[in-house]
């Protein structure tokens, strides 16, 4: 195993571990594990994978020494909560790199920024974090049926610890960049940790609107100007909240107030896009 290892909480809370150096997708390692009937509770970690995947179906690079991490857990709750475990993992991620990054500041605004300098973090509807305004993590959630036909979830999360893709549509940064010098294994570590907090706060789905207080608290953009492409059109105005389900909520330029469940977010001057 390349140096991973659980932190302590998540450690006696009989989650377990596999660590690669390389390996195609840790998310598909956790879909096959499903699929032999495993109980949950079991990270794949990797420092490299060679077929990541993000939203849609779109390729994630990931270079050696960043994170991909993928946990399968197996939730006890109505079918239609599962989609807001990807809020778990964003509360959770925030949390880890709160606790690593030195200055690290979290507050509402386009890029969580304060105008205090350090490296900036937010969340950003649906699940991605970023710092200073670019993208550092994204989060994907995958569902799989296991043998006896109940369904595990899949919650991949990619970090871009030491180096970001290129040639992306959006910028994208990395801790490195950032000016941290933070081993994958120590993020993961603390993720592992967080990630048993924020989970327990979830309760079965019985704590989301107190999931979902704590994501608005870190969010990118609210009460900013966005832009949301989705089905072939795109939604303009401001950011105004998430709701109890975690669906977004425009307030369009016409004032009408809009539900989004699915679509690409752009903030600020990006906010022109076109289709």
């Amino acid at each position: 195993m390349p140096g991973f290892a659980l932190g302590p909480k998540a450690a006696a809370r009989g989650y377990r571990l596999h660590g690669f150096d390389t390996i195609g997708s840790t998310s598909t390692e956790a879909a096959r594990a499903a699929t032999t009937g495993d109980a949950g509770d079991v990270w794949f970690c990797a420092l490299r994978q060679t077929e990541g995947r993000g939203r849609r179906g779109r390729a994630w690079e990931t270079a050696f020494g960043n994170l991909a991490a993928s946990l399968l857990v197996v939730p006890e709750c109505d079918p239609a909560v599962t989609a807001t475990l990807g809020f778990v993992a964003g509360v959770a991620m925030n949390r880890a790199l709160r606790q690593l990054v030195p200055g690290a500041v979290v507050k509402q605004g386009i890029d969580g920024a304060d105008g205090q300098g350090g490296a900036r973090i937010a969340l950003k509807w649906p699940n991605d974090v970023l710092a200073d305004g670019a993208k550092l993590c994204g989060i994907l959630l995958e569902a799989q049926k296991r043998p006896d036909s109940s369904m595990a979830i899949v919650i991949g999360m990619g970090v871009n610890v030491v180096a970001a893709p290129e040639g992306l549509s959006y910028p994208a940064t990395s801790l490195r960049a950032l000016g941290f010098d933070i081993p994958a294994q120590a993020l993961f570590a603390a993720l592992s940790d967080a990630w048993v907090d924020a989970f327990e706060v979830w309760d079965s789905g019985r704590g989301v609107a107190d999931i979902l207080a704590l994501w608005r608290d870190a969010a990118a953009g609210i009460g900013a100007e966005v832009a949301v492409q989705r089905e072939g059109e795109v939604v303009r105005g401001v950011f105004e909240t998430i709701d109890e389900t975690g669906r977004l909520i425009v307030r369009a330029n016409d004032n009408r107030r809009i539900a989004i469940t699915a679509g690409d977010v752009h903030f600020g001057g990006t906010a022109t896009v076109r289709t």
